[in-house]
């Protein structure tokens, strides 16, 4: 299944066409998919905290893109989130996402978030895809 096949421009992480998304872009490195995000007060849960929900959304987004990426078409089965530290508003992350096994119509995937300035892990994630063969 080709790219062009998929339509994610609505997508709330990475669609370009959501006027309250993220607009966050992914790309392939290699066999990592990565991405760049800094929150902003509109994503804040308390106290210049970054929302777990919007944590939640970027990672689950980065592993998705990689499935997207190779051009399948896939959704989210179920997903685990260790969250390790608060992400202050304004702190850059980098994300990163990864096949660990594939397997008929199952995709396991990890996720990452770490900070760009002290290299801490502020969250990481492992979720299972399952391939939509309609």
């Amino acid at each position: 299944m080709s790219n062009n096949s998929l339509d994610a421009s609505k997508c709330f992480v990475c669609g370009p066409e959501n006027n309250i998304g993220l607009k966050l872009k992914f790309r392939l490195d290699g066999d990592i998919c990565r991405s760049e995000f800094t929150p902003k007060v509109e994503h804040c849960g308390y106290d210049d905290v970054t929302h777990g929900g919007i944590i939640f959304s970027v990672l689950d987004d980065v592993m998705a893109n990689w499935i997207y990426l190779k051009g399948i078409r896939a959704y989210t089965a179920k997903c685990d989130i260790r969250y390790k530290d608060n992400l202050k508003i304004g702190t850059k992350v980098n994300v990163e996402g990864q096949c660990i096994k594939q397997r008929n119509r199952l995709i396991v995937m990890e996720g990452k978030m770490v900070r760009e300035d002290t290299g801490d892990t502020v969250a990481e994630t492992q979720a299972s895809f399952m391939i939509d063969n309609s």
